[in-house]
């Protein structure tokens, strides 16, 4: 199993307990993050270094990336697996499996989260082909696409739809254990990859200063993921004074993803990097403005690929434009700063929102069986 991200490692952790439930006794291993080592995995190396998103971006780290395929690669030829499950990452973990199908190893290769064919790139759908037995979609419309194209896949639901409401008690813990009191909460979410920490930190920290001088009864929260986490405590004079930056660095994974749970279910407003935690602050009935920018020779590039007006997940489930983004040249402090001052004013609004939050989350199968437990029974299914 082979995840490269921290939603990634979220998706394998789940896919790890199902799979143990399912079939007691089962082996894993591979390259992992903290979720999948407390599940039982013993990670090969690092998972950090594969995270990385952009074409300019990579380049700086190609021989190490290329180091690790070369050494994931052959840990898979040297073991007796029935199964090779990548998930996301795709440009790295592709590479893994059409390696692995080219050795004529009778390894099935399962990919999971589709890669996004329908939104840029698509002719990536020939070397998905290639390399892959079966995909593990996250989203409903995506199945329909891969099938044009040639490639089996499953709709299994995504993750955060099984997670249960957070309770009035853990909001109020959360609220007296950091200070915040009464206070309206705008909850800030720079990325999970120090290539998007570093360039969304500087307009991020921005745009909390200008919509904290609008709202005197207002509390800024950072939310740093692990991964990132040195970085972004690094940064706590550059915020609003008051900010709290919540570091999940002392406390286990469980209990820090209990504490940001509580966070995004007491929050007024989310100020997000487009990604998975879209999806997290949508379960959890939290309006949002997303803002999110690249290296601008990636930024050129991707603006000439892609095949869809809008990246927020919450927007392609459920059709239409409904949660404002500010993305490449439209990602300035002042733009997001009024979109936020906007949301905080006006109730009705930020209520239209949340309808919209509840059918995105409808939709992903929210009420349904575990996607965690759908994914295992399909890995299972491949390989018997």
């Amino acid at each position: 199993m082979l995840a490269g991200e921290p939603s990634g490692d979220a998706l394998g952790q789940s896919l790890m307990i199902a799979l143990s439930r399912l079939r007691p006794g089962i082996s894993v291993s591979g390259v992992g993050g903290p979720a999948m080592r407390e599940a039982g995995l013993q990670s090969l190396y690092p998972y950090e270094e594969l995270s990385v998103m952009g074409i300019a971006e990579v380049t700086s780290r190609l021989p190490n990336l290329l180091r690790r395929l070369r050494q994931t690669t052959r840990a898979v030829l040297a073991g007796n697996y029935d199964a090779l499950v990548t998930i996301d990452s795709p440009d790295f973990s592709l590479r893994v499996s059409r390696r692995i199908r080219q050795s004529g190893r009778s390894v099935k290769t399962i990919h999971y989260v589709a890669p996004t064919i329908w939104a840029w790139r698509p002719r990536r759908a020939v070397r998905i082909r290639q390399a892959v037995d079966h995909v593990l979609a996250l989203f409903p419309f995506e199945p329909e696409h891969l099938e044009k194209a040639g490639i089996s896949a499953t709709f299994v639901g995504h993750p955060v739809t099984s997670r249960p409401p957070v309770v009035a008690e853990c909001v109020a813990k959360l609220r007296h254990q950091f200070g915040l009191g009464g206070d309206r909460i705008l909850v800030v979410l720079p990325g999970s990859r120090l290539s998007e920490t570093s360039r969304m930190v500087p307009v991020f920290t921005e745009v909390a200063k200008l919509v904290s001088a609008e709202h005197d009864n207002l509390r800024v929260v950072v939310v740093a993921a692990r991964e990132v986490a040195a970085s972004i405590m690094a940064t706590c004079h550059l915020w609003p004074e008051g900010t709290v930056l919540l570091d999940p660095r002392p406390f286990p994974p469980h209990e820090a993803e209990e504490q940001k749970q509580a966070l995004f279910a007491g929050a007024d407003l989310a100020l997000a990097a487009s990604g998975t935690v879209t999806l997290e602050l949508a379960m959890a009935g939290t309006p949002m403005v997303v803002a999110y920018d690249v290296h601008w020779i990636t930024r050129l590039i991707v603006s000439r690929l892609l095949l869809v007006d809008t990246v927020t997940l919450v927007n392609l489930i459920v059709g239409h434009n409904a949660i404002p983004e500010f993305l490449g040249n439209a990602c300035r402090p002042g733009c997001i700063a009024d979109e936020l001052n906007s949301l905080l004013a006006d109730w009705r609004q930020r209520q239209s929102q949340i309808a919209v939050l509840q059918q995105a989350m409808s939709q992903l199968g929210r009420g349904g069986e575990d996607p965690g437990l759908r994914a295992a029974r399909v890995v299972l299914n491949q390989i018997d």
